[in-house]
Formats: structure tokens, sequence, C-alpha cells
């Protein structure tokens, strides 16, 4: 009997974020350029459709209710970090335009390059097109807001949820997502950032926790709303 063929060799994981490129420099292979920045209610139809992908992927569709009204008028109502604040994440096949809008004294948009193996096929490149006449694409965005430690006697932020879309994972981009969180967390002295993962995400974890996140299982997550949460409205 013929001895088996050795398996392939591995395929060689994307490399990490080179930052932008200075004028002497130029990225090789598949450059994919991502830009993290604040969310205007111009991108409320594009945070709508991320939303119900999201949906989609937890199974969770029976819950899905937000419109793109519901949004807007929730959205968007205080300076960002005091209140629900969004990091939309944009990625392009070329270097990002400087665009002025989105530059503010509460954050400078976050660009990063990776360098992959393969050019990626995005199926839905222009339903989720940013801008016009632009190859600039939604990719993913995370929801977050303060809350407040009192044993640490700091606040801190609360990650409501975190998601990149489909052709886009597994190449660090929602570790750039959250990182942005993190970052901005240390810059305002904040104690820390918390989320929540589902208990069948078993890859969700192990990213968490190779990040060093504590996955904390003696938590659970208790919800009063709809009915329930209307019946204690003239309990006091």
């Amino acid at each position: 009997m013929a001895a088996a063929a050795p398996p392939p060799p591995p395929t060689p994981a994307p490399s990490a974020p080179t930052g932008l490129p200075d004028s002497d420099s130029t990225p090789v292979g598949h450059p994919l350029f991502t830009r993290i920045r604040l969310a205007t209610p111009l991108d409320i139809p594009h945070i709508h459709k991320l939303i119900h992908q999201m949906a989609i992927f937890e199974k969770l569709t029976h819950l899905f209710t937000a419109t793109e009204s519901s949004l807007a008028s929730t959205l968007f109502k205080s300076p960002p970090f005091q209140s629900f604040t969004i990091f939309l994440l944009e990625v392009s096949a070329h270097p990002f335009e400087k665009d002025s809008n989105f530059h503010s004294q509460s954050f400078t948009p976050i660009e990063r390059i990776f360098n992959l193996d393969h050019t990626l096929i995005d199926p839905e490149a222009e339903t989720f097109k940013s801008g016009i006449n632009s190859d600039v694409v939604v990719a993913g965005f995370v929801l977050f807001f303060p809350n407040f430690s009192t044993f640490l006697g700091k606040p801190g932020f609360y990650v409501e949820d975190l998601f990149v879309r489909e052709c886009y994972r597994r190449k660090g981009l929602g570790k750039l997502l959250l990182s942005a969180v993190a970052s901005q967390a240390v810059k305002m002295e904040y104690g820390r950032v918390e989320w929540v993962v589902l208990d069948w995400n078993v890859n969700a974890i192990k990213f968490y926790e190779e990040m060093g996140a504590n996955v904390l299982p003696e938590w659970r997550i208790c919800r009063l709303t709809g009915p329930a949460l209307e019946a204690y409205r003239d309990a006091i």
C-alpha cells in the first residue's frame, strides 16, 4: 500500500495590521484598507441592515423589531461616548480619501491596512456601499454606551453589539473594532469594557479568551421586556 500523501501546508494567516503606509512604502499582496469612524445619522440604513444580519446569525429574528425610524429616533441624540455610540467599520481596496466630515474633537478615525492572501469578494458590496462614486463598503459595526462599576468606582463601556459581515470575518476586523472601544475607554480613564456572548458561539468565546477577556460563567442576564416590563409600570 502506498504511503499516504502528506497533508498540504496550512494556509498562511493574514498578516497583522500594518498601519498607514508612508511615502516610501507600498502594501504588498492584496491590501484591504480599513477605517473605523463614528457613525452618523446618514448611516442608519446600513446600521439597520447590519442589525438584521446579526439577528439572523444569532438565530433571533423573532426578536427583531427595530426599524430605521426607531433607530433614528433613539440614536445620535447625545454627544459621542456620553450615550449610545456606534463605530462603523469600512473597507476599501484603495486608500481612503481624507474627509474632514469624519474628524471631530471626540474621535479621529482609525485606519489600518490588512495584507491578505487573495482579494475578497463581497457579494453585497453594492448594498453596503458607503457614499457615492466610491468603492468604500460598510463591513461591520460596534454599538456601546457608558455604564458604571461601583466596585471600581469608575465608569466603563458596555458593548451591546459587535458584528462583522460574513465575508470579512476571521481577518482580525472584529478585534480591531473591539480594540477601538478599549482604546477609547483607556483614553477616558474608564475602568473596563464588558459584553456578553452566546454560550453556543464557541468561536467567539475562544476569540475573546485569546484576547485576554474573562468569560464569566457564574453570571446570568436578567431581562424585563415586553408584557413583563409593562406589568411593572404601575407597581410603585
